[in-house]
C-alpha cells in the first residue's frame, strides 16, 4: 500500500494512491478558498467511510433490511500543537427496518474487531465512543428523527 502527494500551490496537493485514485488536500484560513479537505479532516472521513464499509457488510450479512447508512464523526483536539485527537464521537444512523440488535452487534464488530482506523487511533490513546440508531423512514431528516 502506498500513497503520495504533490503540490499544487499554496497549502494545496494533490493525493493519490497505489490504486490510481485521486484526493485533493488543502489548508486555508478562508474555507471558501479551500479546494479539498484538510488532511486532518480527512482522517476523520476515512474513519467513518472504513467502520460503515464494515456496518454494511455485516447488515447484508444478515440480510437485514438496510436502504442507508450515514456515519458522522466529531473530533476533539487538544488545544497545543501537535493538537492531535483526544475523543471523537461516532454516531451511525441507519435506514431501514434493521434489528436495533443487528445494528448493535454490527458496530461493536467493526469497532473491536474490523476497522483498522478506528482501532490505529484507539491504540494511539484516543478515546473513541459511538451511538447508533434506526430510522425507518429514508426520507426522513436525519436531523428530524427522535
Amino acid at each position: 500500500m502506498r500513497a503520495k502527494v504533490e503540490w499544487v500551490d499554496n497549502l494545496t496537493f494533490l493525493s493519490s494512491d497505489d490504486s490510481g485514485h485521486y484526493a485533493i488536500l488543502d489548508h486555508s484560513e478562508n474555507k471558501d478558498l479551500q479546494k479539498g479537505s484538510s488532511p486532518t479532516n480527512m482522517l476523520l472521513q476515512a474513519l467513518c467511510g472504513c467502520t460503515a464499509m464494515d456496518v454494511i457488510s455485516i447488515l447484508q450479512k444478515k440480510k437485514e433490511p438496510v436502504t442507508g447508512l450515514e456515519v458522522s464523526a466529531e473530533g476533539t483536539r487538544a488545544a497545543d500543537h501537535p493538537k492531535v485527537f483526544t475523543d471523537v464521537k461516532l454516531e451511525y444512523v441507519a435506514y431501514g427496518n434493521v434489528k436495533k440488535e443487528s445494528l448493535d452487534r454490527a458496530v461493536a464488530l467493526s469497532q473491536e474487531k474490523y476497522c483498522n482506523i478506528s482501532i490505529t487511533l484507539k491504540r494511539a490513546g484516543v478515546r473513541v465512543t459511538f451511538s447508533a440508531r434506526i430510522v425507518n423512514d429514508q426520507s426522513s431528516s436525519v436531523n428530524d428523527a427522535p
